[in-house]
């Protein structure tokens, strides 16, 4: 048999309990890997609105690539914190690049803010 997989914490176990951060596995030889979710909610540090992203994840992996249902449980952390879009954006830049271990120049996040009092957000980060 191959490479045994890690065991992961959160994935193959019902909601969030087992969330544990960021999880990785091994590259299986893939260049660029995107994520979308239009689960992501943060709210307005100043008025504490509820502000809904669509959060895209584009990186070129070296030698880990992201386990998908730590990121979803990653993003849902965000759920009540107070950030602005752009500090958000280039926070799970830094979070996940670090996580993969690759500058964050390889990893890009677009969070489009959906419209709030009629205007639409994009920050890339």
């Amino acid at each position: 048999m191959g490479d045994s997989l890690p065991e992961f914490v959160a994935l193959g176990h019902a909601g969030s309990e087992h969330y544990a951060g960021l999880e990785t596995f091994p590259n299986p030889g893939v260049s660029l890997v995107e994520l979308e979710s239009d689960e992501l909610v943060a709210v307005c540090p100043i008025t504490g609105q509820a502000d809904l992203y669509v959060a895209t994840i584009e990186f070129e992996p070296d030698t880990l690539c992201l386990e998908s249902k730590s990121l979803k449980l990653y993003l849902a952390s965000f759920r009540n914190e107070g950030v602005f879009c752009e500090a958000l954006a280039v926070k799970i830049r830094d979070e996940v690049a670090k996580t993969l271990e690759v500058a964050p120049e390889r990893v890009s996040v677009t969070l489009v803010q959906k419209a709030r009092g009629g205007i639409t957000i994009t920050a890339t980060a």
